[in-house]
């Protein structure tokens, strides 16, 4: 009697389900240790520093968070890295235009701060574009390693703005803003900017420019730079890794496997075990596994959202290069 029962139960469970839609929704999961190349008893940790460079964490089409922002990925990947006392050496790669000067300063400063604790170095790799903020970042490595067609440079500062003041009139649109002090919107895109505004917004972004200098000089004490002498090519533009070479940018032309090779040499060791530290439903299984977050493809100046910079509202100050 039994058998009959379940049977039908069976059949009539199938049918059920066979009409049901599943979903996993998305989550975010903790980095965990992934091997990627290399063998040995010592490693070395190979973090991505990719994608546009800001506080927005990773989503998906449907707007869930997939993962975490980039400045509590890089602390959290860079701790894991401190504790493990097998971590040799650490490899940044990164493939990115530069993002919002605070988390790329923030980024900076973690990994300096992380070689200072750890005693241990840091080469930096450039993939497709290490420009602007994406240098700044790797000013704090010990080693640049570019490569062949690396696209860098782009030293500087830029605040996109528009003025729609001519649009807003001819749509029959008033500015009502109301304001505490005559400064209290500069910026807004809804009425044109006065030279006084114009000489403020300029002194924050001299000031953010002389930060990016400072931070290549302390960062790269080997290249002898001296301050008006970077400032000469330090003016926005950008460079290909054979004229980043000679200007000192970057110490050397490679792949990844030349990345690595330099990292074990400086931590004098001969043989390692590469990591890196990504959720443990992906897949990495070697040195140019899928970076941790898309390019950006598009760029909204209307809306001055930048591709992932797409949340933010009004002026935003940038280490970025965005023809």
């Amino acid at each position: 009697m039994k058998k009959p029962f379940f049977a039908a139960f069976a059949l009539a469970l199938g049918v059920t389900l066979a009409g049901c839609v599943f979903i996993n929704l998305p989550h975010v999961e903790p980095p965990a240790e992934k091997v990627i190349g290399g063998q040995g008893p010592d490693k070395v940790a190979v973090i991505d520093i990719s994608g546009v460079i800001d506080d927005e964490g990773e989503k998906n089409l449907l707007g869930s968070e997939t993962g975490v922002n980039i400045t509590a990925r890089v602390r959290e990947e860079l701790g894991l890295a401190m504790e493990d006392k097998a971590v040799a050496a650490l490899i940044l790669r990164i493939n990115t235009p530069g993002g919002a000067v605070t988390t790329c300063d923030i980024i900076n400063h973690e990994i300096t701060e992380w070689k200072k604790r750890k005693k241990a170095p840091v080469v930096a790799e450039l993939m497709d574009i290490a420009a602007s903020g994406g240098y700044y970042v790797a000013a704090a490595a010990d080693r640049i390693i570019a490569h062949p067609t690396t696209v860098t440079g782009s030293i500087g500062v830029v605040a996109f703005n528009v003025n729609a003041s001519g649009l807003m009139d001819k749509i029959g649109i008033t500015d009502q803003t109301i304001k505490s002090g005559v400064n209290k919107d500069i910026g807004s895109p809804m009425r044109p900017m006065s030279d006084a505004e114009r000489k403020i917004l300029q002194s924050v972004i001299d000031d953010m420019y002389e930060r990016f200098l400072d931070r290549i000089i302390e960062g790269r004490p080997g290249a002898g730079f001296k301050k008006e002498a970077l400032r000469a090519i330090a003016d926005g533009r950008i460079y290909t890794a054979p004229q980043a070479l000679d200007l000192k940018l970057i110490d050397a032309i490679g792949y990844m496997d030349d990345a690595v090779s330099e990292a074990k040499q400086a931590a004098h060791i001969k043989d390692a075990t590469v990591i890196t530290y990504s959720a443990p439903s992906s897949y990495k299984n070697n040195l140019y596994s899928s970076l941790a977050q898309p390019m950006p493809s598009t760029v909204n100046l209307v809306n001055i959202d930048g591709g992932a910079l797409r949340h933010r509202f009004g002026m935003s100050f940038m280490y970025m290069w965005r023809p």
